[in-house]
C-alpha cells in the first residue's frame, strides 16, 4: 500500500516542483534499476543476515526514503532515492515470497500465491487511492508511506514461524534465453518498455491532462484493476490456441487502446478512463502470457534460470522505457506517453508475426500450463512451478 501510493504520489509531486517531464522519466527508471539490482544482489543480501533482519532493514531504509522526498525535492536526489527504494522493494518481495513458497505445497501453491497476487492488487489500488486524503503539495502523504511501510516490519519482526533456508543465486543467460523463445524474451522487453512507463509517467500524463488529485488516482487504478481482470481470460485462450497468437491480439488491441487516448484525449474526458480500461486489460496480461510462451521450450529444470532472466529482462525494459517515453511527451505532451506504448505494442505484434511464420508452435504435450507461469510472472523470486514442496526438496527459488 504504501509503494502504490509512492508510485502515484511522486510523479504528481514532481510535476508540482516543475520537474521536467525527462526528470520524471528518469526518477521512474531510476526505481526499475534499483530494482533490477536488488532481484541480482538481494539473495547476497538475505544470506548474509538472514531474512528476518534483511526484512526489517529494508523496511526501514524504504520509510526513511519515503521521508526524505519531501526534505530534498530536487531530481537528482530523488532519482538514488526511487532507486533505493527500487532495491529495497525487490528484496522485501523476494522474503515475502520465497517464505511463502517454502511453507506451501504443490497442493496449496497455486492457491496460496493467486491470494497473495489478488492481495498486492487490492492494497497497491488502496494504496493509490490514498493521494485523495491530503494535498499532495504538502507532507503528509509522505509522512503515510512512510508508516505503511513501517507498519509492514512489525508481522515479520514478531513472527514465531521459521524463516526459509537462504536464497540461492541463480545464473543468467541472456543470449541462451532468447534463442529459446525469441518471442517471449521480446515480449517481456516490450512489457518493460510500456509497463515502466506507464508506472512512472501515467499520473504525470493524467495531471498534464486536467484530471484533478481525485480524477488522477481513479486513473490509475481503474488501470491496475482491468490488468487484474484481464489475466484469466487471455490466459485460458492461450492455453487453448497458439499463444503467440493471443499475444499478437493483446499487443493490437493495447496500440489500439493508446490511439485512442490520443485520439480522444482532447474532447471526450470519459474516453480516457474507458481507453484506460482496455490498455490494463490488454497490457499488463502480456508478461504472463510472455512467460508463459517461454516455458513452453524450457526444461522444468531450467524454470528458475529462465523466471530469473525473463525478470531481468523486463527490468531492462523499465529502465529505458521512461527515458523514451519522457522525451517523447516533452515533444509531443502528454499524448505522447500513449503514442510511445501503442508503437510498442504494434512493433511487439510484427515481431510476433514474423516468428509465428518462422516457428511451429509447440506440440501441445509440452506445453505449460498458464497458470503454472501465471504464478511466477507475479512474482519478484523466482519459483519452478513444477518443482516438489520445500519440505521434500528445500527451498526452489
Amino acid at each position: 500500500m504504501g509503494n502504490g501510493l509512492q508510485g502515484t504520489l511522486l510523479p504528481i509531486r514532481a510535476n508540482i516542483e516543475a520537474f521536467s517531464t525527462l526528470e520524471v522519466g528518469i526518477m521512474g527508471s531510476s526505481y526499475f534499476l534499483g530494482f533490477a539490482a536488488g532481484c541480482i544482489l538481494g539473495p547476497r543480501v538475505v544470506r548474509r543476515v538472514g531474512h528476518i533482519r534483511a526484512f526489517t532493514a529494508m523496511v526501514s531504509i524504504a520509510s526513511t526514503t519515503a521521508l526524505v522526498h519531501a526534505l530534498v525535492p530536487s531530481p537528482i536526489a530523488w532519482w538514488l532515492l526511487r532507486a533505493a527504494t527500487g532495491f529495497c522493494f525487490a528484496v522485501l518481495y523476494m522474503i515475502i515470497e520465497s517464505w511463502l513458497n517454502e511453507r506451501s505445497t504443490n497442493e496449496t501453491r497455486g492457491s496460496i500465491f493467486s491470494v497473495y497476487t489478488i492481495i498486492n492488487l487490492s492494497v497497491l489500488t488502496l494504496g493509490q487511492l490514498m493521494i485523495t486524503l491530503y494535498d499532495p503539495a504538502a507532507f503528509p502523504l509522505f509522512a503515510l508511506a512512510s508508516i505503511l511501510v513501517s507498519i509492514a516490519a512489525v508481522p515479520v519482526a514478531m513472527t514465531r514461524a521459521p524463516a526459509p533456508a537462504p536464497l540461492g543465486d541463480v545464473r543468467i543467460r541472456i543470449r541462451r534465453l532468447f534463442e529459446m523463445s525469441p518471442v517471449g524474451f521480446a515480449g517481456c522487453l516490450a512489457v518493460g518498455l510500456v509497463n515502466g512507463s506507464f508506472w512512472a509517467l501515467g499520473p504525470v500524463f493524467a495531471q498534464q491532462s486536467g484530471m484533478n488529485v481525485a480524477g488522477i488516482a481513479f486513473f490509475m487504478s481503474v488501470t491496475v484493476i482491468a490488468g487484474a481482470l484481464g489475466q484469466w481470460p487471455l490466459g485460458r485462450a492461450s492455453d487453448m490456441i497458439d499463444r503467440r497468437k493471443v499475444i499478437i491480439g493483446a499487443c493490437l488491441a493495447g496500440a489500439l487502446a493508446g490511439v485512442g487516448m490520443v485520439v480522444f484525449n482532447d474532447f471526450w474526458g470519459r474516453g480516457i478512463l474507458a481507453f484506460s480500461f482496455l490498455f490494463g486489460v490488454f497490457a499488463f496480461p502480456l508478461y504472463a502470457l510472455a512467460v508463459a510462451h517461454t516455458n513452453d521450450f524450457v526444461p522444468p529444470e531450467d524454470y528458475v534460470e529462465v523466471a530469473s532472466g525473463l525478470l531481468l529482462v523486463y527490468a531492462i525494459g523499465a529502465v529505458i522505457g521512461p527515458m523514451v517515453a519522457s522525451g517523447t511527451m516533452a515533444f509531443a505532451g502528454p499524448d505522447g506517453l500513449f503514442g510511445y506504448t501503442a508503437f510498442v505494442h504494434a512493433a511487439m505484434a510484427l515481431f510476433t508475426i514474423y516468428r509465428l511464420r518462422m516457428r511451429a508452435r509447440a506440440p501441445e504435450e509440452e506445453r505449460a500450463a498458464f497458470t503454472e507461469s501465471l504464478l511466477t510472472a507475479q512474482t519478484v523470486s523466482p519459483m519452478d512451478p513444477a518443482a516438489k514442496s520445500a519440505a521434500e526438496e528445500g527451498p526452489v527459488t
